[in-house]
């Protein structure tokens, strides 16, 4: 492998470095690379190496700016001056609604909102007061309240989720959300509540069901949190050795130990993307409930549209679940930044918050007195809002308005499409990219029901095993490191792929993001991963041929 303008070949030494990097930071180098040999090939670059996908939601975004329109108007009905509009007020506002509605007929997004308006009234809301929920949020003219997120968004956003996540089954006990930037921001949210809270302390053990997205894998070992961390590994095998990417009973069982005070799980996965198995999941509930009552399990869902009758650890163990759910895959939505985090009314954290020592409460006391005269009531949801906001500013905390109202639209549309034929074309979009690159690589697609198909993980060297032999297989492992053939195919074919060593994977593993790639993309990417392993074998044979060592880097 050479650098396009240098024709030295990267040591082993130098690839090493490179293995030291987070996924995403060693993605930047191999961009640069390929961008620079893309100028010497003169081919397209195929950047696979992030999920964000190359399609958006258009009915929710509609709606958006119609009801843009419809609260200027509103605003302008209040004061009307050059430059300058009132605030909207609440009564009569769902008839002027209506009125304006009947003036826009052909207006893209307008009988969406008609039906949305009517969905929340059906449910139960006050049709001035949704109305007005939306129209005062998208103009963004009042800080949010309530903090943690609006009335009816959360009706409605909490009714998303029952759905997708919960299987359709309502909770026995309501949750409680927390409307965030994204699942970026609910990470850092959860993580940091946890520490200020005493419920995870430097020194504790926490569990990571890996491969995992990167964050999950860096931020506990952070000097900030420096956690002791348990790996439950997804190394299962199918018949015929290939990983299935789920987790045998053996690692599962890490749990039972009471010393894992939280665990931490991408389900779908990423980047195996691959739902846990039921079995799975029941037998985490059975910890649960009979030798870990005090697990906190955060949860991380973002995928879970994508699989067929999906249901999050949330509708298994509520109790004892903080999840995490972006509307940024699903709906093409990276750049609006929009998350929940949910939490059961009665939860594992409040539990163990009343548990805690006095003079562990003392110090949680002086945290939150500035809030509420006895700072000990005050839930873990609705600390880790004022968390948030360095506790100071939690009179100001709570995503913004307008994004919170695009939250809602989306949510409302998902609910209003009652032949998911938005979800199933989302995921027709990712399982014929899937399919392409299988037969780019010349390699059966067995069935998964519980397969997400966002990304794929590709273990290279069971692949390389599987298709040449074992005899090659271990030569290729002896004499190369495992981003070899990220940096070949940068540098000789302008694609870039992240490791899968990167999410705690197998070390000659690759991710290959299918959101975000045109179709036949994904051919060329599975034929040049072919070609570039074909140079492997070649140099293989001319070694075992001519009854010499290979070059040592």
């Amino acid at each position: 492998m050479t650098v396009p303008g240098n024709p030295r070949r990267l040591t082993r030494a130098e690839e090493r470095r490179f293995e030291e990097l987070s996924p995403f930071e060693l993605k930047t180098q191999l961009t640069a690379l390929a961008a620079e040999a893309r100028l010497e090939h003169r081919t397209e670059l195929l950047d696979a190496g992030r999920g964000n996908p190359n399609w958006i939601a258009t009915e929710p975004r509609e709606a958006f700016f119609a009801l843009g329109s419809f609260a200027l108007i509103e605003a302008r009905r209040i004061w009307d001056a050059p430059g300058l509009a009132g605030a909207p007020q609440p009564d009569g506002i769902e008839q002027r609604f209506r009125a304006w509605a009947h003036t826009e007929p052909e207006r893209a997004g307008v009988a969406l909102l008609i039906a949305i308006a009517d969905y929340g009234i059906a449910f139960g809301f006050d049709p001035d007061a949704w109305v007005y929920e939306l129209v005062d949020g998208i103009l963004g003219d009042h800080y949010p309240g309530p903090d943690r997120m609006l009335v009816h968004a959360e009706q409605i956003v909490r009714e998303y989720l029952t759905a997708e996540m919960c299987a359709r089954e309502q909770p026995t006990v309501p949750f409680d959300l927390f409307a965030v930037e994204g699942g970026t921001a609910a990470m850092c949210y959860i993580f940091d509540s946890l520490a200020a809270n005493c419920l995870l302390k430097p020194g504790d053990t926490i569990a990571l069901m890996v491969p995992a997205f990167t964050p999950y894998l860096e931020i506990p070992r952070l000097d900030r949190y420096d956690y002791e961390v348990v790996e439950i590994h997804a190394n299962a095998r199918g018949a015929d050795g290939s990983p299935t990417w789920q987790f045998p009973d053996e690692e599962v069982d890490k749990l039972a130990d009471p010393e894992v005070r939280a665990l931490f799980v991408v389900n779908p996965s990423n980047p195996p993307s691959v739902m846990l198995a039921p079995a799975t999941s029941a037998r985490i509930a059975e910890i649960v409930a009979t030798t870990n009552p005090g697990l906190i399990v955060v949860t991380d869902d973002v995928y879970g549209t994508f699989v067929e009758g999906f249901c999050s650890l949330m509708a298994t163990i509520p109790h004892n679940v903080i999840a995490v759910y972006s509307f940024s895959k699903y709906f093409g939505a990276t750049g609006w930044r929009l998350g929940v985090v949910a939490v059961s009314q009665t939860n594992v954290c409040d539990a163990r918050l009343g548990a805690l020592s006095d003079a562990d409460k003392e110090l949680l006391d002086r945290r939150y007195e500035t809030l509420a005269i006895e700072p000990r009531a005050i839930r873990f949801v609705d600390r880790m809002v004022a968390d948030s906001r360095q506790v100071a500013l939690n009179h100001t905390a709570g995503l913004s308005l307008p994004q919170q109202v695009q939250m809602t639209l989306f949510a409302a549309s998902a609910i209003l499409d009652r032949d998911d034929s938005y979800k199933l074309a989302t995921r027709g979009i990712i399982g014929h990219r899937l399919v392409r690159l299988y037969e780019g690589m010349d390699i059966p697609l067995g069935a998964d029901p519980l397969r997400a198909g966002y990304y794929a993980e590709l273990d290279l060297l069971i692949w390389a095993r599987q298709r040449y032999g074992t005899e090659f297989a271990d030569w290729l492992g002896a004499n190369y490191e495992p981003v070899d053939p990220l940096f070949r195919l940068a540098c000789d074919t302008c694609i870039v792929l992240l490791p899968g060593a990167g999410f705690d994977g197998p070390a000659w593993s690759v991710r290959v993001s299918l959101a975000n790639l045109d179709d036949d993309a994904y051919f060329t990417i599975g034929r040049q991963l072919v070609a570039i392993f074909n140079e492997y074998v070649a140099e293989w044979r001319a070694t075992v041929e001519g009854g010499r060592s290979p070059t040592v880097r």
